[in-house]
C-alpha cells in the first residue's frame, strides 16, 4: 500500500509543508507551526479540502 501525503498550509506565515497522517493527530486537535509559532485546530493548517478529507478518514 502505497503511503499518503497530505499538504499543510500555515495561514499566517503561508509556510508549506507535507506530512504523512500517521505522523499528525486528529484534525481537532491544537496544533503549532515550527517557523512562526502559530496555534490552531490542526484541521485549519490543511491546504485543501481533500487533504482534510483524508486526515478525517484515517482518524475515524
Amino acid at each position: 500500500m502505497q503511503e499518503a501525503w497530505l499538504q499543510l498550509h500555515c495561514p499566517d506565515c503561508d509556510k508549506n509543508w507535507e506530512a504523512a497522517p500517521t505522523d499528525l493527530p486528529s484534525p481537532d486537535t491544537p496544533f503549532t507551526c515550527d517557523d512562526c509559532g502559530t496555534a490552531r485546530p490542526l484541521s485549519e493548517f490543511m491546504k485543501t479540502t481533500r487533504d482534510l478529507e483524508l486526515l478525517r478518514e484515517f482518524h475515524q
